[in-house]
């Protein structure tokens, strides 16, 4: 499997990932607590996936390698 980052939050009890993702058993995962307390985080997060939506939008053109010129 190539390497995943994942959205996920802790509900007290468990790790929960916050998308659908299918993860072999016995998988190897590295978690990451970020933490709340840093008031920007929340500002860039909503930066970068404003940015994001922006650079990525859905009625984008899908270029094939057909479309390169060498």
């Amino acid at each position: 499997m190539p390497l995943l980052s994942v959205s996920a939050h802790f509900d007290g009890e468990r790790v929960l990932l916050d998308e659908d993702v299918q993860i072999r058993p016995n998988a190897r995962l590295l978690v990451t607590v970020l933490d709340e307390a840093d008031p920007d985080r929340q500002e860039f997060l909503r930066l970068a996936q404003a940015s994001l939506a922006d650079a990525y939008a859905e009625d984008d053109v899908e270029y094939t390698e057909a479309d390169l010129r060498p």
